[in-house]
């Protein structure tokens, strides 16, 4: 598992300068194929032809072509445990029903008897299958592997989560203590699945909602749940991606052993702030939004600032066809600096 990745051809530049890593968005492959980015997740032909399409695109802005796979989600894993996951063509992006209605749910979650036969698994084993008939190249990727702790409670329960740790928090301890034994259990099933195990590797975290927990709530509702997730995981290297995290929330990637932070989109750390306040190394990434709206040269000059910061990587990514011209710029100064 890495730290979420934007779905496409990444490119990383490694040496004495600045590294960079680069993308393809599920986004401009379904633009530039002409199909609903809905068809990525669904339609083994969609996928294909998106993927040959996109082959020009890459060529010309010097990258490696992305390899054919299904489209991002996040969601496999909690499907697995109650949640209905609902993709649909005529929907822009795939939704979640939560599962736990009332606190007393908690004591009635149990854990699939085989998690490769019930929630979207076995649909996406299957498209998997077909994909690589068609594509031997492609990747056998069904999805993240899991949400982080915090995450994949608010997932199952909604917003009335954050109220459990003041409310119950012995329930909110069961719960979380639940969903992270079930990941474990899940990633573990689905390595067997391949005819693999889980073996000493780089383990990247996403927990996004993690941050909505206050500092003081912090240490005992998230950072043994990170640990343990990290220690099941046989972690020789953690990767922390988390999106709403404060500059107070700082110390605890300390506390949790975090060896590389990404804070993505993160609006309450800006640059400067993860550079005075995070205790480990870390990325920085120009946002989606800016690249879209923001001029060339203003994006840019902030590609420049970053830069300047000790970040060990600068990540952005092309999200549609009309940004071209502003990817080859950026492109043109992540390979001068790097």
């Amino acid at each position: 598992p890495i730290v979420r990745p934007i779905v496409g051809a990444e490119h990383d530049v490694s040496g004495k300068g600045q590294k960079f890593e680069f993308s393809l968005v599920d986004s401009l492959i379904a633009e530039v194929g002409g199909v609903a980015q809905p068809a990525l997740h669904l339609d083994i032909d969609a996928i294909c032809h998106c993927y040959e399409a996109i082959m020009p695109v890459a060529e010309r802005l010097g990258i490696d072509p992305p390899r054919p796979r299904l489209a991002g989600l996040a969601y496999p894993h909690i499907s697995t445990i109650g949640c209905e996951v609902h993709i649909k063509m005529d929907a822009a992006e795939p939704w979640v029903d939560p599962c736990i209605h009332t606190p007393e749910d908690i004591d009635n979650l149990r854990e699939p008897d085989d998690y490769m036969s019930v929630g979207i698994i076995s649909e996406r084993l299957r498209l998997v299958e077909q994909l690589k008939a068609r594509r031997p190249d492609a990747s056998d990727w069904i999805g993240h592997e899991f949400e982080g702790p915090i995450t994949t409670a608010v997932l199952m329960m909604g917003q009335d989560f954050f109220l459990l740790p003041y409310e119950d928090p012995k329930r909110a301890h069961k719960l979380l203590d639940f969903v992270t034994r079930s990941a474990l259990n899940y990633v573990e099933a689905l390595a067997a699945h391949r005819g693999r195990t889980i073996e000493p590797n780089l383990v990247g975290i996403p927990d996004d909602f993690a941050g909505m927990l206050p500092p003081d709530l912090f240490g005992e509702f998230v950072v043994p749940y990170w640990n343990m997730l990290y220690e099941g995981m046989k972690a020789t290297e953690r990767h922390l991606h988390s999106e709403l995290l404060r500059e107070a929330h700082m110390p605890f990637l300390e506390d949790v052993k975090i060896d590389i932070y990404d804070p993505s989109v993160d609006q309450y750390l800006p640059a400067d702030v993860v550079a005075r306040s995070c205790p480990c190394a870390y990325e920085l990434r120009l946002w989606p939004a800016w690249v879209m709206a923001w001029p060339v040269e203003k994006l840019v000059d902030l590609y420049r600032e970053f830069a300047g910061y000790d970040a060990v990587s600068i990540t952005f990514a092309m999200g549609r066809l009309s940004e071209e011209p502003k990817i080859q710029r950026l492109l043109e100064v992540a390979r001068e600096l790097a």
